[in-house]
C-alpha cells in the first residue's frame, strides 16, 4: 500500500509549523487518518496536538542527515500511519530525504514557505539551497507580505527556478493573492521557424522539456554544441548547451536527441546552428515520450558570447 507524503519546505522561521498546525486542525484535511507528523527541523513554534480534531496525529522528531530508511519505516509502522506529514530541514537538500524514503512512501505534495522579508537575502547568500526548495515545489507561499511590497522580484525568483509552481502572496492583514503575472516567451511559437536567440536557450530547453506537446510539429532553429549519444545508433546526435541553473556547482549539459543522416561527420563540442522539426514521441534518452528533433539543416557556427547558458 502506498503511503502519501506531504512535504513542507523552507528556511527556519518561514511559517512551515504554523501552516502545518492549521492544516491538521482543519477537519477537511484531518478526518481521522492516522498521521505521522515528522519534524526534521526545530523552530521556535511548537505543535499543539490537543488542537487536532482527532487523536490520530503522532509527532516524531529526527535528524534529517542521520535518519535511515529503516528508521523511517519503523516510525511509520510504530504508529500504523496512513500518511506522512514532514517538516523538512531548510539547511539540507530535499533529495537527501527523498532518497531515504521507504519504497511505499510517495510524495503527494511539496509546498515551500518563504518569509518575503528575508527570502531574497537567502537567495543572494545561499542560492543553491533556495533553488533546491523552489525547483520541486508545487506551491510556494511568500508570507509576511506588506501591501506595498513589490511582488516582481519574488515572482521572478520563483519562475526562474520553476515555471510550473503556483505562487501565493500572504499578507500581514490576513489577505492572500494568487500570482497572475503572465510571462510571455521571448520567441514566437507561431512563426514558421521558431528562432531561439543565444541568450534564450536555457528558457527554450526548459519550456520544451516541460511542455513538449506545444512544440509538436514546430520547426525550431538554435545554436548548440554537438554531443554524441553513446547508446544510440548512428544517425542521431544531441545538440545542446551547458546550462547554469543557479550557481557554478550545478552546471550541466542540456541537449535534445536529433535525427541527422550526417551525424557521424560531426565532432563533439563543435558549435553548430540547427534547424529541425520537432515530434513528441518515445526515445530511450527519456525512457519514455519526449521531444525528438529531425534536422533539416546543421551548419557550423561560432560560439556564442556567453558559452554557458543561464535563465
Amino acid at each position: 500500500m502506498q503511503i502519501p507524503v506531504y512535504a513542507f519546505t523552507g528556511f527556519l522561521e518561514s511559517g512551515k509549523t504554523k501552516f502545518i498546525q492549521e492544516t491538521l486542525e482543519d477537519p477537511r484535511f484531518n478526518a481521522g487518518e492516522r498521521t505521522l507528523l515528522l519534524l526534521l527541523e526545530e523552530g521556535e513554534e511548537e505543535y499543539d496536538l490537543s488542537a487536532y480534531p482527532h487523536k490520530t496525529v503522532y509527532l516524531e522528531t529526527a535528524d534529517q542527515q542521520t535518519i535511515t530508511t529503516e528508521q523511517l519505516a519503523q516510525l511509520q509502522k510504530k504508529h500504523a500511519a496512513e500518511r506522512i506529514v514532514v517538516e523538512l530541514n531548510g539547511m539540507q537538500p530535499i533529495v537527501e530525504f527523498y532518497n531515504k524514503m521507504p519504497e511505499e512512501w510517495v510524495v503527494a505534495q511539496e509546498v515551500m514557505f518563504a518569509d518575503s522579508t528575508t527570502i531574497l537575502s537567502y537567495n543572494a547568500n545561499m542560492r543553491q539551497l533556495t533553488y533546491d526548495k523552489l525547483s520541486g515545489a508545487e506551491l510556494v507561499v511568500f508570507n509576511r507580505m506588506q501591501k506595498n511590497t513589490d511582488i516582481m522580484p519574488l515572482h521572478k525568483l520563483a519562475r526562474n527556478a520553476n515555471r510550473r509552481v503556483d505562487i501565493v502572496y500572504d499578507y500581514v492583514d490576513g489577505t492572500t493573492h494568487f500570482d497572475d503575472i503572465v510571462d510571455p516567451l521571448p520567441f514566437d511559437l507561431n512563426a514558421p521557424v521558431v528562432e531561439i536567440q543565444d541568450e534564450d536557450y536555457a528558457l527554450f530547453y526548459r519550456d520544451i522539456s516541460e511542455e513538449p506537446k506545444k512544440y509538436d510539429g514546430k520547426t525550431v532553429k538554435f545554436k548548440a554544441q554537438v554531443a554524441k549519444l553513446r547508446k544510440e545508433k548512428s544517425g542521431y546526435f544531441a545538440p545542446g548547451r551547458f546550462v547554469m541553473t543557479c550557481c557554478e556547482a550545478d552546471i550541466s549539459f542540456m541537449g535534445l536527441p536529433c535525427k541527422y543522416e550526417k551525424s557521424n561527420a560531426l565532432h563533439a563540442r563543435d558549435w553548430v546552428t540547427v534547424t529541425a522539426t520537432v515530434a513528441n514521441r518515445f526515445h530511450t534518452l527519456y525512457k519514455g515520450v519526449g521531444p525528438i528533433l529531425t534536422a533539416l539543416e546543421v551548419l557550423p557556427a561560432d560560439a556564442p558570447q556567453q558559452e554557458v547558458a543561464t535563465f
